[in-house]
């Protein structure tokens, strides 16, 4: 078995070595730009450079070191359609982004955003919380990690509201669907959590006309994809006080630009993409498994569908 492995941060021999301890079978061939590779029967990459297109149309899968697809999906037919795209099923992920989320939940129910500009100018002001009751968080996508999420926010009482794209069923949770579903699950979510997959009906969920259908002095957390955001939308409604503060992890331009507006808005709190970093150990670990199913002809689980775009 011979895997093609791309990092764009060009730290491959940690995973050279993960590999070489949970697939010994394997013989792993580091993508280099310029120099051709041997055919692979696999390839590891997340978001693969244009010049890697001509390797990735000659093995029999596509293993991505993330749960999302976007940066492959972007090349539409140039990956033909009969080779499988296989994204990560959590491999720790689910944990640290149920932690991050339940972090910016709490810190806004709990007005820490507040105590932290109170403290910067000295003074002590002891304020009350929100009503729980009235302080309903939304996650939208139900997937692996979004319901994660929803499992963590449980134990805090929190009315909890869900919307994906289709309709699901998930204890405790009200749960809508749909484009007629967006528009009531927004008017009665104070707390907005965005982990949906990056598609073309996604791409600017969150603009002027849906954020502001939020309660006024609402939130939003989006660690799902910079295009989810307009950017200037947001901006516009944190003007007006329509939305109180945001917490992000994802921009459309990564790593954000200096220049860019949100490091000035100090309600907006700003982190490099970390919500849920990838486990190189669990990640290995999980394609090993996988590699080796499919080489036995066995089916595997969470294969792209392309027409979804997750």
């Amino acid at each position: 078995m011979r895997i093609l492995l791309h990092r764009a941060d060009g730290k491959t021999e940690p995973w050279i070595k993960d590999f070489a301890r949970y697939l010994p079978e394997a013989e792993v061939i580091v993508w280099e730009k310029g120099v051709p590779a041997p055919p692979c029967d696999y390839a590891v990459v997340f978001v693969p450079p244009e010049e890697m297109l001509p390797d990735l149309q000659e093995v029999k899968a596509i293993f991505l070191t993330g749960s999302g697809a976007d940066g492959i999906l972007r090349f539409g037919d140039a990956i033909p359609p009969h080779i499988p795209v296989v994204r990560l099923t959590d491999a720790g992920m689910g944990a640290q982004m149920a932690e991050y989320v339940t972090h910016a939940v709490l810190r806004y129910f709990r007005r820490f955003h507040e105590y932290e500009d109170l403290a910067r100018a000295g003074e002590w002001a002891p304020l009350l919380p929100p009503i729980r009751e009235d302080f309903a968080v939304g996650v939208m996508g139900t997937g692996v990690l979004g319901s994660r999420v929803l499992e963590a926010l449980k134990p805090f009482g929190f009315p909890l509201r869900a919307w994906s794209r289709t309709a699901r069923a998930i204890d405790g949770v009200q749960c809508f669907h749909g484009a007629d579903g967006l528009d009531t699950f927004l008017r009665g979510t104070r707390v907005a959590v965005c982990m949906l997959p990056l598609t073309d009906e996604t791409n600017n969920i969150l603009n002027q006309t849906n954020m502001s259908k939020m309660p006024q002095g609402s939130f939003i957390v989006n660690v799902g994809r910079g295009g989810h955001l307009s950017e200037p939308d947001l901006l516009n409604l944190m003007r007006t006080g329509h939305i109180e503060a945001a917490t992000l992890d994802v921009f459309r331009n990564e790593p954000l630009p200096m220049q860019h507006p949100f490091w000035k808005e100090p309600r907006i709190t700003i982190t490099p993409h970390i919500s849920a970093l990838t486990l190189r150990r669990e990640s290995v670990q999980q394609i090993a498994g996988k590699m080796r199913q499919m080489d036995k002809g066995e089916a595997v689980a969470d294969v792209i569908e392309r027409s979804k775009g997750y």
